[in-house]
């Protein structure tokens, strides 16, 4: 390490990137420079530390780890020696590779969509007599679905705790349990939840394996870990136990803010504990100006920032008559920037260095509204789960799915459905779904469905060399022949499916199978890291993301802080999710709020400033 190297880092950086024996614990607040340090630490374990060994660096999201690689690139194939990666991303590797042990044959095809889930559930409740008396003693419908509902989020729940619930003492939910699991098997598929589960029944049913990966990665590094969940930890613990110690957690307490999906920062705590974790504290602030950091410090009072920018930036707050007037400020205030820019700005201000959070999608509506009139350009966040704009695609993810796991009767039976013909018995097609997918595009009206076969056909017909791109032109060919409003729904949901094969071949490298595809596309890894034009965004989708301009819309009770935060636990998180949505800006920080609001379910309701607009002008 030089000594210009040196200089660029704090003596607190320096110590976390130069740490090797032992458990480190790495408290870093907003914008302290962890994703440096992090990455930093890599590269000097990776040049500086001798010895055969591989280094697990596992970040909350894709971008973050894209971040990472990005950065260490110039180490060219010293690189390779380090996974960096979300945790679902390690796991569904390590099932893949060895998940025979649990049952798992090949890549693990995951069922992603809570619908997708819920019809399992729904068939599996039909199927057993138990089940479907349980159900049809409610007469009312709403609370028959509920009550499924309920199953589905009890089922993630026991998932996502495999120590607390590893003996499960309800019968009915026991057998609610085996039912589901039965029908995604004969499907099978898995769930989100499974990859952690299986993963750490993989682990501690396996020592061997166990210590196998222990030696192989001498080195593991977790990104966000106040977001860490049982289910996280245990596999981590699975992972390092019998004595293993070179472990190092990062992450910020004030920063976790996904309760809702059974995570918090009791589990950094516990470690700190259980591993009798070093301490080292990150308190400086290199990304937000003085006026941002007031803001945050309103939001925690316990937030103390040792050293920040010595640049003053600027708060504003925006209150619109109602929320189409909310939205009028903002874009009038947004155009204003692109033409005139701001001192604190370096080199303008352009769509990308703006960013538009809303605690939920509700409080952009009519933001994004007026965008669209205006031709602003912006974007909302892509997930895993994004929905398509045309029914083309839609079917061809379908069929894929089925060419990829010829089990998958759950997304051949949805298609059957959209195309409005009978399910095909597999044995008059001698389980070729190929044919079986042709005798259904031949039967159902219209052209479409022959579109969705030919493309499946060109996979089908050169599956040793795979490649997803002329099924792609044989769709758009089809778009060629429909009006412009149908033309280029297709296209643009075409280019987006182009730009995650890209994304994917570019990861998978020499291997590539379809169900890895499509196990990758569930888990958000061939999503593109950056994206032209302002962000719409919620709070929970821009966490890790930093831009010069932030836009907080919708600061009135019952938005921000959410109407459904009625315990102190949820309000606490609540305030969190402030204090993530402030920290996400750089320079300038604009908090808005409408005077009247029409609610979903019609009428016009007054709007009480948010609580945390307290003691701001």
């Amino acid at each position: 390490m030089t000594s210009v190297f040196k200089t660029r880092l704090s003596a607190e950086q320096l110590e976390v990137v130069c740490h090797i024996e032992g458990p480190l614990l790495v408290e870093a607040g907003p914008g302290s420079g962890k994703t440096r340090v992090l990455t930093e630490r890599i590269r000097h374990l990776l040049t500086k530390v001798s010895g055969h060994f591989r280094i697990l660096a596992l970040t909350f999201t894709n971008k973050a780890a894209d971040e990472m690689k990005d950065r260490l690139l110039d180490l060219g194939d010293e690189r390779e020696r380090a996974f960096i990666g979300t945790l679902h991303s390690f796991c569904l590797d390590m099932l893949t590779e060895r998940g025979k042990l649990v049952g798992v044959q090949g890549t693990p095809n995951i069922f992603e969509q809570f619908k997708d889930r819920k019809e399992v559930l729904l068939k599996a409740i039909e199927e057993d007599p138990l089940l479907s008396d349980e159900i049809n003693q409610i007469e009312d419908s709403k609370e028959r679905n509920r009550r499924v509902d309920g199953w589905l989020t009890g089922i993630s729940n026991i998932k996502s705790h495999p120590i607390s619930y590893a003996v499960i003492e309800d019968e009915l939910t026991q057998h609610v349990m085996d039912a589901y699991e039965a029908g995604m098997r004969a499907c099978n598929a898995y769930d989100f939840d499974d990859l952690l589960l299986l993963a750490y029944r993989l682990l501690v049913g396996n020592p061997k394996l166990a210590d196998l990966y222990r030696r192989l990665y001498q080195f593991v590094c977790i990104d966000e870990a106040q977001d860490m969940n049982e289910a996280q930890y245990a596999v981590i613990c699975a992972l390092c136990s019998d004595g293993y110690k070179n472990v190092m957690m990062v992450g910020d307490p004030r920063q976790s803010i996904y309760g809702f999906n059974t995570s918090g920062p009791e589990y950094m705590e516990r470690f700190g504990v259980e591993f009798a974790a070093k301490r080292i504290e990150l308190t400086a602030n290199y990304r937000s100006s003085r006026a941002v950091v007031k803001v945050a410090q309103l939001q925690d009072p316990n937030y103390m920032v040792a050293m920040q920018l010595p640049i003053e930036g600027s708060v504003t707050i925006l209150v619109g008559q109602d929320e189409q007037d909310e939205a009028k400020q903002i874009a009038d205030e947004l155009q204003r920037l692109f033409s005139e820019g701001h001192p604190d700005v370096e080199g303008g201000v352009e769509p990308s260095k703006c960013a538009i959070l809303g605690r939920t999608r509700f409080a952009l509506l009519a933001i994004e509204a007026l965008l669209k009139e205006r031709n602003v350009p912006y974007y909302k966040r892509l997930t895993a789960n994004h929905e398509n704009e045309s029914e083309v695609v839609d079917d061809f993810q379908l069929a894929i799915r089925v060419l990829a796991n010829p089990m998958d009767r759950l997304h051949l039976s949805a298609l059957a459905k959209k195309w409005k013909v009978a399910f095909p018995l597999m044995s008059d097609y001698k389980s070729d779904y190929v044919s079986a997918l042709r005798g259904m595009a031949e039967a159902a009206s219209g052209t479409r469905p022959l579109a969705i076969y030919e493309a499946i056909e060109a996979i089908a017909n050169n599956q040793s060399r795979l490649d997803l791109m002329p099924a792609l032109s044989i769709l758009e060919r089809y778009a060629d022949g429909l009006e412009e409003p149908d033309r280029l729904a297709i296209y643009e949901d075409v280019a987006v499916f182009r730009q995650e094969w890209d994304q994917y071949l570019r990861a998978a490298g020499g291997s590539k199978a379809l169900s890895s595809f499509i196990s990758s596309k569930a888990l958000g890894n061939t999503q593109k890291a950056a994206r032209e034009g302002v962000a719409l965004l919620t709070v929970h989708s821009s966490k890790g993301l930093e831009f010069d301009v932030v836009f907080i819309a919708g600061m009135a009770e019952g938005t921000f802080p959410d109407y459904r935060a009625t315990g102190a636990k949820e309000q606490a998180e609540e305030r969190r999710n402030a204090f993530v949505a402030v920290t996400r800006s750089k320079r300038l920080l604009y908090l808005s709020y409408p005077a009247s609001r029409v609610m979903p379910w019609g009428g016009t309701r007054r709007q009480v400033r948010s609580r945390f607009l307290t003691n701001l002008s």
